[in-house]
This record gives C-alpha cells, structure tokens and sequence, in this order.
C-alpha cells in the first residue's frame, strides 16, 4: 500500500503539486563517501564477475567483525550469508528452515512483506494481534495463548526489532525470553535486525545471536536503514552451520550471487561509522520534532518510536478508514503518510505510519501543516 501512496504522491508532484514525503520508509541520505569510492575503484579495477553464492569472503568476515564490535558476539563468517536485499535473506531463510504448509507467527502491526513471502513460499502466516500494552511485540504469554487455541503447532516467529511500523524494541531479557520459548517449542526464531544502529535510547538493539549463540535463531540485518543503501540491493542473514549448505543451494539457483559491486562497495560501510551516525542524529532530532508537535495537530496516541525512523498513530478518533483518510490528507495538504492496513489488515483501518527519515525543515512543515488541517 505504501507504494500506492508514493505513486499518488508522485503523480501530485507531476501535476505541479507539492509533496512531503512522510510515507516511504528509506533514509533520504546517499550512501556514505566511502562506499561511493570503493564502488568507483571496483568499478575500474574489478572484472565484477558471479561472486560466491554466499558472498565475497572479505564482506563475510566484515560483517562477522561488526558483529563483534557493536554486540560482543563472536560469529564465524562461513553463517553469514550476502543476500540481494534483506527480502532475499528473508527468501531463502524461510525456505531452508520451513516445509510447506509450516505456520509462522508474526506480530500485527507488522511489516507486510513477512506475510507476502511467507504466502509465496506456501506457508501459512499466523498473526499475533499486539498492542501498547506488549509495546507491539510478541510475548510468550501471547504465543502461548495461541498454542492454547489447538491449531496446528507453529515451527517458526518473526521478531522486528526496532519494528517497522511502530518503532518499538525488544530488550535483551525480552529478547531472551522469547528465544528461551522458542527453544523449548522447538519453534525457529526469524529476527529483523535491518534498523539496528538507528535506535534512540541508551541501550542497543538485542541480536538475536546474543541467545544461546544464536544456534537457534536466523538473524537478517541489511545495508539499506542504517548504512543508508537502499537502491545497492545487499542485506544478510547469518543462519546456524546446519543451514548454510541449504542456504548455499537455494542462492545458487534463485539468483547465482549478490550483486557484485554492491558487495565490493559494501566492504567499506563499516570504517563509515562517524557519517552514519551523523544521519542518525539528525533522525533523532525529526522523531523529536514529530513527538512534540503531532499531538498539537490532533495525532495524540503514539507508539514509543524507540527506534527506527517510524512513529505508529491511531487515528480511530477521527476515521475508521485509513487509506482514505491519507489519501484526503495528500490531496489536500500534500502531506504523504501510509495507511496502517499495510502493517495490521485487520485493525489498520485505524492507524498510519509516519516517516521521519527526510529532512528537519519537512518534519516542521508536515507538522504546521496537519495542524492547519486539524482546525
């Protein structure tokens, strides 16, 4: 749905009109100095063949150091597989861990990719309907209510943390608890680490390769939030020893190898820390802008955005139909936010997801503008 919002948004601008772009969930940045230098030395000094299907052993063993450096958690490069994006990690990691027919558990809101590819592959996604009081994430307590319904059993969870749509994070004792449930149900735990290091509070998103050395869990982190690499296509997974041959297989045949100037380029991400993290304070101080000033403009029931470039709204008093309420919204201020039926179909008539990912000065613009429109 978010891609139909940014097509309506686009025909505006074409029209003449003007638009803030608070729907699309990528930063706004280019990708950091370093990475746009080692792409042109590739692309003058490498023949850019097929790489490994798991990818270059040099950008493998980068991000076993990252890894290490921002967790203190010892992997070792043969689990982390270079992916076309974190939808190919995504991808091949259902496939490798799931059959058909296997059910998968996923948090409502949630990202609506999970479910698409899910479907695709031919599982079935279960969704967990959470709220404020479980800050939008799963529990054991939740799970265990739904193996108390006397469904099939589940052999897989998603975990999103920071989450996308709302923002909000897992600890690491919530972290462990629900890696603790799923080893115990002999469940598999899929974690969506793409927007760690965009995080606002004092204590770092948990890996889920903190639990148990992750032997029980499937990690998918990305190049495209934090390291601002969006359109290069190249995330990861790191997967347990037992899968890597499946994986291996799988990438072959799906698509041979990642692409390979992304992959050389991406080498150089991780020696770009001070410049990343300067898109990071910036971020901060537009989530800021937005907490202040969204409830002046009638927006008063938020998601604790504790990470991310997302703030989650419910909007029930004022509409109980989102995508008409956005679409009005574009029309008439040229303020582009997303409908919540993308993340909750069920109860996403009643929310939007505001990006805060562009610039200061839209941020206080789109702000001045939904509270002329409130009045």
């Amino acid at each position: 749905m978010v891609m139909e919002v940014l097509r309506a948004a686009n025909a505006r601008q074409a029209a003449g009109g003007d638009v803030l772009h608070l729907e699309i969930g990528q930063p706004s940045t280019p990708a950091p100095k370093g990475v746009i230098a080692a792409a042109a030395h590739a692309l003058a000094a490498d023949r850019l063949a097929y790489t490994d299907a798991l990818g270059l052993p040099a950008l493998r063993e980068g991000i076993a150091r990252w890894y290490q450096d921002r967790h203190g958690v010892v992997i070792s490069p043969q689990r982390v597989v270079v992916t076309t994006g974190s939808s190919g990690a995504f991808l091949l990691a259902f496939l490798a861990a799931f059959d058909p027919g296997d059910r998968v558990a996923l948090a409502a809101p949630g990202y609506p990719a999970y479910r698409n590819i899910l479907k695709t592959a031919g599982l079935v996604p279960v969704e967990l309907p959470t709220g404020p009081e479980t800050r939008f994430q799963p529990t054991p307590a939740l799970l265990d209510g739904l193996l108390a319904q006397g469904d099939a059993p589940l052999r897989g969870l998603i975990v999103a943390s920071p989450s996308n749509p709302t923002g909000t994070m897992l600890d690491p004792a919530a972290m462990a608890a629900l890696g603790d449930w799923c080893r115990r149900h002999g469940v598999w735990l899929i974690s969506d680490e793409i927007y760690h290091g965009i995080e606002y509070g004092t204590v770092p998103a948990a890996t889920a390769l903190a639990v148990d050395g992750g032997e029980g869990a499937i990690t998918v982190n990305s190049f495209s939030k934090y390291f601002s690499m969006t359109g290069w296509r190249l995330g990861w997974a790191v997967v347990p020893e037992r899968l890597v041959r499946s994986v291996e297989c799988l990438a072959q045949n799906l698509y041979i190898s990642p692409p390979t100037l992304s992959q050389h380029a991406a080498a150089a991400a991780f020696d770009c820390v001070e410049e990343l993290e300067g898109h990071v304070a910036r971020y901060r101080r537009n989530r800021d802008i937005l907490l202040d000033l969204l409830p002046t403009a009638g927006f008063g029931k938020l998601a604790p955005a504790d990470g991310a470039f997302f703030i989650y709204a419910d909007i029930s008093d004022r509409t109980d139909a989102s995508q008409a309420f956005c679409a009005r919204l574009l029309n008439e201020t040229g303020v582009a936010l997303t409908p919540g039926v993308d993340f909750d179909p069920l109860r996403g008539h009643h929310t939007v997801r505001i990006s805060f990912a562009g610039a200061e000065a839209e941020m206080v613009e789109a702000a001045r503008r939904l509270r002329a429109w409130q009045a």
